[in-house]
């Protein structure tokens, strides 16, 4: 197996055919579409991502969440603290560590965050009109493959 790293040719006068245009074109195009959506319920997509990862338990702390959505911890104070004063989180001190809080969203929090995985479907399925199951399952195994060198870009 060849383990050398291709080489993604940067031409500037050809931007808008690098890979890192085009992905950062695609995130913005489902991100503002998500935000558009949401606009009902009064959130942000950053704010929905908070959700959903709670609502999974995937995190249950600001370090992890900034850290699981690429997200400075500035950043995430800001979103958690506009989600708490509306209601949808709580700042549980953690018994272990008193300078840690635990996230947990309210009863509020829970039922906004069962109402997103249809919104988001919804924008998804847009988005990907014309994909076929075939070329998205494609796209997952590469953008997998993809965040699994966070790693080596954290390290530099």
């Amino acid at each position: 197996m060849n383990d050398e790293i291709p080489s993604l040719q940067f031409d500037p006068a050809q931007v808008e055919d690098s890979v890192g245009y085009l992905l950062a074109r695609a995130r913005t195009m489902i991100s503002r579409g998500v935000d558009e959506s949401l606009r009902s319920l009064d959130i942000t997509h950053s704010q929905g991502s908070v959700f959903l990862m709670l609502f999974m338990g995937k995190c249950n702390t600001a370090a992890e969440l900034s850290r699981d959505l690429f997200i400075d911890s500035a950043a995430m104070k800001r979103t958690l603290d506009k989600m708490e004063s509306k209601g949808f989180i709580e700042r549980i001190p953690d018994p272990n560590d008193k300078r840690l809080f635990k996230l947990e969203l309210t009863e509020d929090g829970k039922n906004v965050a069962q109402k997103l995985p249809p919104i988001y479907q919804e924008v998804l399925d847009l988005g990907f009109t014309g994909f076929t199951h075939e070329e998205i399952g494609f796209l997952k195994c590469l953008l997998r493959k993809l965040l699994a060198n966070r790693p080596l870009l954290e390290t530099r």
